[in-house]
This record gives C-alpha cells, structure tokens and sequence, in this order.
C-alpha cells in the first residue's frame, strides 16, 4: 500500500506539533534544581508514563515483535525481573535519594565515598548512555527506510540513515533544550499515550484480515509455540529463562532504574519520595502490559504472514512490524502509527539528552567550577545537550551493523551497569565500604562484564548480576583489607 501524502502529512503535523507543544516549556529555569528537575513540580502519573517512555524507545515499538514473530513470548520473563527490581530500588536506594539536594544520581556516590568515584561513575555513565542511545536512536533510521524508502531512492543508505537521525535528533533537541525536564517529562506523556494506543489499531487490522479472525489468528500462533512463556532451562547461554528473567532482570532493573540518571532525574522530578515511589512501581505494571501488548502483535503478525506470506523474506525482524503498517494499516491510521513510532525516538533522546547533560555539568563543571553562577550553568547546560546530540548522531551512525537493536542496547548497557550498582549496593548497605575498595570492586566487575561479553556465550540478561555480585564482594573485602576513612552519611 506505501504511505499516503496524507500519510506524509499527518506525520510532519504531528512531529512539528510535538516539538511546538514542548517549545511552550521555555524559559522560567532560573537554577539546575528547575531546569534539571522540572522545580519538583511533577505528578506521579506523568512521571509513570514519562518512565516508560524514557525506557521503551523505538526499539520496543519495532523489535519486541519482532522477537515475538521469531521466536514466542520468553521475553516476558524479563518484565517479571523489571517488577521486582523496582521494589528493590524504592525500597533500598529511593530513600536515600530524598535525603539532602541532590540532582544527579552519582551526587549520592560522592556524598558517601568521595568525588573520585563519584567521577568515576558518572564517566561510565557518560560512555555507556551514549553507547546505548546510539543503537536506540539508530532505530529511527530502520523505521524511516521502511516508511519513506519510495520517496529516498536517490540517497545512499548512509544519507538516508543520516537524515532520518538529524531530522529527529534537531526536534528533540529544540524543546529539550528550551524546556529542560519539565517540556521532555510532558511531552513524553504524549508520546506515550499516542503510541500505546496506536500500536493496537494494527491487531484488529490483521485479525479482519485474517480469514476466521481471532481464533484462527490465535490458533496459528499457539500451535507454533508463540505464547510460550517460561523456559525452566538453568543455562547462562540462553537469553531468555526465568532465571534470567527474574533475577536478572531484577538485578538489570535496579541498576537502570536505581543507578541510571536517566530515570533517577524523573524520580526525582516528584513532588515527594512517596510520589516517586508510587511512579516507580506504577510504571513497572505499564511495562509488562506494554511488553505484552507488543509481543501479542509479534504473535499476530506471524499467523498474518503464515496466512498471507511476504513477498520476499525480512533481512531483519526489527522491520516486521514497521513493513506491516506501511503496507497493510489504512491511509492516515499509518501515517500516524509511523509518527508515533518515531515520537518514541524522541521521547527517548530527551530523556538521554537531559541526562547526559545534567550529570556533565552537576557532576563535573560544578564541581572544577564551584562558584560559578546558576545562569552560567544553566547556559552550559544547554551547549552540553547540543554537544552530546551530535554524539549520539554519530553513535547512531555507527550503530548501522549491529545486531537486533533491542537486544544490542541492552547487551551495552548492563556490562557497565554490574559494576555500577555493586558500588551503589557497597554504599547504601555498608558502612565498612572505603572509597578505595570500592573502586578495586568495580574495576573487577567491569572486568568480569566484558570477558563475558567479549569472550563467552553468557547471555547479557546475566551481566549484570554476575557484575555486581562480584563489584560488592571484591569491594568488601577490598574494604577491609585496604584501611581508609570511611565517609557516614
């Protein structure tokens, strides 16, 4: 079918109408607290779906389904983990981020260790947050070759995917650097409630193609083993058990959601620990419906392509789901399904955006530059996001020949993340911890990570586990081994 010129219209409508509404948040940032922190202003329930659009992005819309379409719903058991981590991290880290000023999460780090780990793990932070949206923001240019591929004949792969990345990236980047916390957290509430709702419209559409509708749909999928939830098998090599699930995606979720100042940003955006908290675990119950929302699409897509095969086989299954709308979703329902799938790009930039910044600037200018002033950093604030934009636009770059999106931005983030919550874990619930040990335990468990990574088949869904286990238990006995002032709080 292709898209439509009321198709293309919708979509340039809807992104500039998106960046125009995140435009109104300029201006009235006087300090980091309120450019950084939206002035502590925000309710729980945006907070809730700004979490989920910060941590979902394009590579959820296109290639959960995609797994789902391969393989069946294994991935699920992940969700699981996602739910018991956020329990753990309102419980053991939330509180101690609510005790004194704090902006950034490695401002905790410093308060209990000193600034040299502080640095330490705001520099990982740094590395791996780009790492990681690069493949995320890389994602736009999949959906982009699938959407407009009529209309970019005449470009090369490379200049296709190139404009497909800046066009979005100088959006984003537009409100967010305007608006700070405040436009991104808002706007995600738009970008989240859009997508959500659009992703069912292509369900119905397959299941009115579908001769025998629903039963038949589900039929084809259930004899080839789609819904297929929990795989019992006790392998590290595979990536998707309930073992992997549950306990490392608990122990993947605490980092991401207790370390990673990308989602301790918005938490601390609430008008109150007890908000923060109801925003954490509310947001983890949206995920799980979310995963199962888009695994269901996966599932129906293949018994649509069983009944009515493709022309030629998908040279990757992050393109099943974008190929389906172009081709088969009615005129004007498509063109905003391909809008939203890329307003969850930017939603997820933003959030990258204002992260990277804010700890480059709380966690390394403010302290080489004490008594600079708010309107000086607020000003530098704003030269990072556009510096770190152009980064992340030549991460995306290369991000080109990577794997299944999804499954690569993931394996990046939890190498470093091991060594990062072990430290957290040392801070909070040790007082023997020394600054010292605790760095000779993170060393090791980055270690640990990438030689699983590099060298063995040990699936990613363990990385994090393994790496903080070995951070905590290194940097303990490091700790007391290797005498030095322990700093209280």
């Amino acid at each position: 079918m292709g898209l439509s010129a009321l198709d293309l219209v919708i979509i340039a409508v809807y992104l500039a109408g998106v960046t125009v509404f995140g435009f109104h948040f300029r201006g009235g940032q006087q300090t980091l607290r309120s450019y950084f922190l939206a002035e502590n202003n925000i309710p729980w329930w945006a907070i809730t779906l700004s979490i989920v659009a910060a941590e979902t992005s394009t590579l959820t819309v296109i290639s959960v389904p995609g797994l789902a379409y391969e393989k069946d719903f294994s991935f699920l058991q992940l969700a699981i983990g996602y739910l018991i981590g956020r329990v753990i991290v309102s419980v053991v880290l939330l509180p101690q981020y609510f005790r004194g000023e704090l902006v950034t999460a490695y401002q905790l780090i410093g308060r209990r260790f000193g600034h040299g780990l502080r640095v330490l793990t705001a520099g990982i932070f740094l590395a791996t947050r780009a790492a990681a949206e690069g493949v995320r923001v890389f994602a736009v240019a999949l959906v982009i070759q699938v959407a407009l591929g009529g209309l970019l004949t005449g470009m090369s792969d490379f200049e296709r995917d190139l404009a497909a990345i800046a066009i979005v990236g100088v959006l984003t980047l537009t409100y967010t650097l305007k608006g700070g916390m405040k436009a991104a957290i808002w706007t995600d509430v738009i970008h989240q409630t859009v997508y959500v709702t659009g992703a069912i419209v292509p369900i119905f559409v397959i299941l009115h193609m579908v001769p025998g509708g629903w039963e038949a749909a589900h039929r084809m999928a259930s004899q080839a083993g789609k819904f297929r939830v929990f795989d019992f098998t006790l392998d590290l090599t595979t990536k998707y058990t309930l073992w992997s699930g549950v306990i490392g995606g608990a122990f993947l979720t605490t980092a991401s959601h207790g370390t990673d100042q990308l989602i301790v940003q918005r938490l601390l955006s609430a008008r109150s620990q007890w908000q923060a908290k109801i925003a954490l675990l509310s947001s983890g119950v949206v995920i799980f419906l979310q995963f199962s929302l888009f695994l269901l699409i996966g599932a129906m897509l293949f018994a649509f392509y069983r009944t009515f095969p493709p022309q030629s086989a998908f040279m990757r299954t992050d393109t099943i789901f974008p190929a389906f709308i172009v081709r088969y979703v009615p005129h004007g329902m498509c063109g905003l399904l391909i809008a939203a799938i890329l307003a969850a790009a930017m939603s997820n930039l933003s959030a990258a955006l204002n992260s990277l910044s804010s700890t480059t600037i709380v966690d390394f200018y403010a302290w080489l530059r004490p008594d600079s002033s708010e309107k000086r950093r607020i000003q530098l604030s704003r030269l990072a996001m556009a510096g770190w934009a152009v980064v992340l636009v030549v991460m995306a770059l290369l991000a080109r020949h990577g794997g299944k999106v999804i499954e690569v931005g993931l394996s990046i983030a939890s190498v470093a993340y091991g060594g990062v919550l072990g430290v957290f874990l040392l801070g909070v619930l040790s007082q023997k911890a020394t600054e010292r040990g605790a760095m000779i335990g993170m060393i090791c468990g980055l270690a640990l990570n990438l030689a699983l990574w590099l060298f063995t088949g040990v699936s990613f869904t363990w990385y994090v586990a393994l790496g903080s286990i070995m951070t905590f238990a290194v940097g303990y006995v490091a700790s007391l081994a290797v005498r030095e002032t322990v700093s209280t709080y």
